[in-house]
């Protein structure tokens, strides 16, 4: 995996389209003026807890003896099921906060962003390849990015897209992350297999 297509892969599993709606009716009781900072203050905390699971991911997964076949497979799954949940959305509100309530990394900064799926993305990536985790790291800040200027001008997107738009966006979006998954769990099928043709 090149790094434009880890870029892609990761903007698909943050998925800001389909938060937007979830964004807006989060923000919606805050002053305009203290939206932005608020915003800015949970992509920030994000993106430190991304990077962190970046760097540590392969530490993590050595600690707890995992193969990478097994990562891969268990990635695939995941991203499947969130793919699923991009094209068949449940209803339900997600939020639990008090009007007014200013969130505080939940439910914004997690999970709506820094998710168990990218946060599992990341893991893959950091064991698959962990010499190459200045690719993975612009790959990551370059994906989170794309998102934080999506989510920083959330009404003008919701507006021009409309509720219509916005679900035919993301179910998109959940149909290119399904076939990534499919990949990505064959991979680790190949390579499980392989691997025992070595030992046998």
């Amino acid at each position: 995996m090149d790094t434009l297509s880890a870029a892609v892969t990761l903007f698909l599993i943050m998925d800001p389209l389909g938060n937007l709606p979830i964004f807006l009716s989060v923000l919606k009781n805050i002053e305009p003026k203290r939206r932005r900072i608020v915003l800015i203050r949970e992509l920030l905390i994000s993106l430190v807890i991304m990077l962190l699971f970046l760097f540590a991911g392969s530490s993590i997964l050595d600690f707890l003896q995992l193969s990478q076949e097994s990562v891969s497979i268990a990635g695939g799954i995941i991203l499947f099921l969130i793919a699923l949940k991009m094209i068949f959305p449940q209803p339900g509100g997600v939020t639990g906060l008090a009007v007014g309530e200013e969130p505080f990394i939940v439910p914004l900064a997690i999970p709506l962003i820094a998710g168990p799926s990218i946060l599992a993305a990341l893991l893959l990536m950091a064991h698959q390849d962990p010499n190459r985790m200045v690719d993975w790291s612009l790959a990551l800040i370059g994906a989170w990015a794309v998102s934080a200027v999506i989510l920083m001008f959330s009404g003008l997107f919701h507006r021009l897209l409309g509720e219509r738009g916005l679900t035919a966006m993301e179910r998109l979006m959940g149909m290119i992350l399904v076939m990534i998954s499919v990949q990505m769990f064959l991979d680790g099928i190949f390579a499980y297999f392989r691997h025992m043709e070595a030992i046998g």
